[in-house]
């Protein structure tokens, strides 16, 4: 029988090695004196940024999905703020602009109104301020309609205008509303006078649709009319006060050897646009009454009395 090797190595507790208290206490204890070493003598500097710059690449790499991340996240965040403050700054300039468009509209119509009365405190006539609420509905007329009628003392044929000058003329009236037939209408006609040479004439709305302008018509060539010169109401019409500015004149056209010349005039109210008007009272010529004779009437003749028989 063969026989087996003889095992020289010690019993098992013999081959025993430090125990592992002491094994954990040195380790702590060469930790801490390594640290202290470091500390004091900064022994494992170099040891560190070697393992830094080799270890720098893999740190690189693994930080970029996370910098991706934040920067996305961070671009997405700044994206929808700054989308915000563009909305709401939008929105705050559409106010401003609205406030703006309103004040700019409130001061315009104040100086309007302030013109207006002062038209109104160089005219001796008796005025209502009305305002125009809308255009009336007849698209082959120039007409408007006010919110004073009857019940606020409006008359028809009562004259009409702005802080410029004259506006038109009360057509209709109704208990609470009334109708203004424009200057520029085809029916409508005015007379007035040339304030710089004192012609007379008679202003009348131009037929053409939508022109917008007058005319002077049964005009002489001869009559002294220049282009730029301002027609103001005569008065002789019994209606509208003498001296209300009513056109100036455009054009002035002279054919050849013909009797009469066309004059075209834009009225120097505002037609389009307006808001505020004044209806003034019309002025009625005061009719003289007529002369009564002073002498006592004759005295019808007495019969002679019969004598007595």
């Amino acid at each position: 029988m063969p026989f087996e090797p003889y095992d020289h190595s010690p019993p098992p507790f013999f081959r025993r090695g430090p125990s592992v208290g002491l094994r954990l206490f040195i380790c702590v204890t060469l930790a801490l004196a390594l640290m202290v070493a470091d500390t004091r003598f900064d022994l494992m500097q170099p040891l560190r940024a070697a393992i830094a710059a080799v270890l720098y690449p893999a740190q690189w790499l693994a930080l970029q999905p996370v910098q991706w991340v934040r920067n996305g996240y961070g671009y997405l965040t700044e994206l929808k703020t700054a989308q915000k403050t563009e909305e709401a700054a939008r929105i705050r300039l559409a106010e401003q602009s609205r406030r703006a468009g309103q004040v700019e509209q409130l001061l315009l119509e104040n100086e309007r109104l302030r013109q207006l009365l002062a038209l109104r405190e160089r005219t001796s006539t008796p005025a209502t301020a009305a305002q125009v609420l809308y255009d009336a509905t007849d698209p082959y007329t120039r007409r408007v309609i006010i919110d004073k009628g009857s019940a606020q003392g409006i008359q028809p044929g009562s004259p009409v205008m702005d802080e410029s000058g004259v506006l038109g003329q009360v057509t209709r009236v109704y208990p609470f509303v009334s109708e203004i037939t424009l200057l520029i209408d085809r029916d409508q006609a005015i007379p007035v006078i040339n304030t710089r040479s004192g012609v007379r004439s008679v202003a009348y709305g131009d037929p053409a649709p939508r022109s917008g302008l007058m005319e002077l018509r049964y005009t002489f060539a001869t009559e002294d009319i220049r282009e730029g010169d301002l027609l103001a109401t005569s008065g002789i019409d019994g209606i509208y006060p003498p001296g209300l500015p009513v056109a100036r004149v455009l054009a002035v056209d002279r054919q050849g050897e013909a009797t009469f010349m066309r004059v075209q005039c834009a009225p120097v109210a505002a037609l389009h646009g307006v808001t505020h008007v004044m209806v003034l009272q019309p002025v009625r010529f005061e009719q003289p009454a007529p002369e009564t004779d002073n002498a006592p009437a004759a005295q019808p003749a007495r019969a002679p009395a019969r004598r007595a028989s």
